[in-house]
């Protein structure tokens, strides 16, 4: 690592960011707040999913994560095969490139090693594998910052995030499910800490006035089909989730309930339009949130949100408004137990209508205690936050000392 005294510190920022997904987003923005603020001098830029995008909306240059530019389409024809087998190959090298331009190397947040949602080893795990072992070969510091893990039934999928957790030189965990997760693959996770999602380090912003009573509620939706290991079944899965979910919807506008619906993935437009097709009634609209940023303001005016996106369930919580988790993964059962509301979950492979709006009123009865709670938890995750942006900076950056500035969030 160089010296105070040398040219600033070049740090690369790495993940599917600027490709849709609002969370991932989040963390990339929560990152670059902690290095604007505690290490302005540092140069940064991102090998990425959507380099425009993310330039655009950060500011930093950025480099496409894959040469072929089919990667994220289905390769059907010899052609698309051969260019996407090119491409791994091609893509050694030009990671270990834009690895050894860097004295580090941040991933930030993000589900790097779980595989709760369909993947593929030769997808981002070969990636994320690439990045890891470049940092190991050439010296570069290689953190993984605040990610998720979990149980990966793959032996491919398994092996290629285990030897990429391996060969970094920081970790830190959102849960303790993942850090438990990567002991289970054979990681020693000894050293390693948990602290809140990354995104629990951005500002809330302030909210619109929210009308008077009924307020409204949020409905974050998915275009969920189930996990990595569901995909024989994954139509059924979807359309039980699609079904249930315009039910509950149904039901909060027969009771007179404006509805917002909210998305974290461009995937997720289609499950709008659905229910929007399927709910014909001015009480229901869709929220155009282009940022983490946007669905706090959104569910900050909102009376009750209840959400599936992991992340739309983050910025909810920060918000500290009353929320229901449908639940799809552990991620999110452990995040509602953190913030004192794990008695508000659902299935989301098995949405009950009826049994959803219970809980949802049952939520609604216990709101002025459940905001105080979260106004607590919210302090503690805050704190939480200090301490592991205080950790990086001493692994990563040791010859600037340990000085954090903690101007980077506003508690609800």
């Amino acid at each position: 690592m160089r010296s105070a005294r040398d040219a600033p510190v070049r740090v690369g920022v790495f993940g599917l960011l600027g490709s849709g997904n609002l969370g991932n987003d989040g963390s990339l923005e929560a990152v670059l707040g902690y290095l604007r603020s505690a290490h302005p001098e540092a140069a940064v830029d991102a090998l990425c999913g959507g380099p425009e995008a993310v330039t655009a909306r950060y500011g930093i240059p950025a480099t496409r994560l894959h040469w072929y530019r089919g990667e994220y389409r289905t390769a059907s024809r010899a052609g698309a095969i051969a260019g996407k087998g090119l491409g791994k190959l091609v893509d050694v090298f030009r990671t270990a490139a834009w690895v050894r331009r860097h004295d580090v190397v941040i991933v930030p947040g993000m589900g790097v090693l779980e595989a709760t949602l369909p993947l593929r080893p030769w997808g981002f795990p070969y990636s994320l594998f690439l990045l890891c072992a470049s940092g190991r070969l050439l010296g570069t510091r290689v953190a993984l910052v605040g990610v998720g893990a979990a149980a990966i039934r793959s032996r491919p999928t398994r092996a290629l995030v285990r030897w990429s957790a391996q060969l970094a030189t920081y970790r830190s965990y959102r849960d303790d499910l993942s850090r438990d997760a990567l002991r289970a693959m054979g990681v020693d996770t000894t050293r390693d800490e948990v602290y809140p999602d990354l995104a629990f380090a951005l500002p809330v912003p302030p909210a619109d006035a929210p009308p008077g009573p009924p307020g409204p509620v949020c409905v974050g939706v998915m275009d969920f089909h189930g996990g990595n290991d569901d995909r024989a079944r994954a139509e059924e899965i979807h359309r039980r989730y699609l079904d249930g979910t315009i039910r509950f919807v149904r039901a909060l506008v027969e009771d007179g309930r404006p509805v917002r619906l909210l998305t974290g993935d461009d995937v997720d437009a289609s499950v709008v339009a659905a229910i929007l097709d399927a709910v014909d009634s001015p009480l229901v609209t869709a929220a155009d949130a282009s940022s983490l940023a946007d669905l706090m303001k959104e569910t900050a005016a909102a009376d009750t949100v209840v959400a599936t996106r992991y992340h739309n369930l983050v910025c909810a919580l920060k918000a500290g408004t009353p929320t229901l988790a449908l639940s799809y993964a552990a991620k999110s059962d452990a995040l509602m137990a953190r913030m004192g509301l794990d008695a508000y979950r659902h299935p989301a492979r098995e949405v009950d209508a009826d049994r959803l709006l219970e809980q949802f009123q049952a939520l609604e009865k216990e709101s002025a205690r459940i905001r105080r709670t979260l106004t607590e938890r919210n302090l503690v995750a805050a704190r939480q936050l200090d301490r592991q942006f205080t950790a990086l900076t001493a692994a990563l950056f040791p010859a600037t000392g340990p000085t954090h500035a903690h101007a980077l969030r506003e508690t609800p």
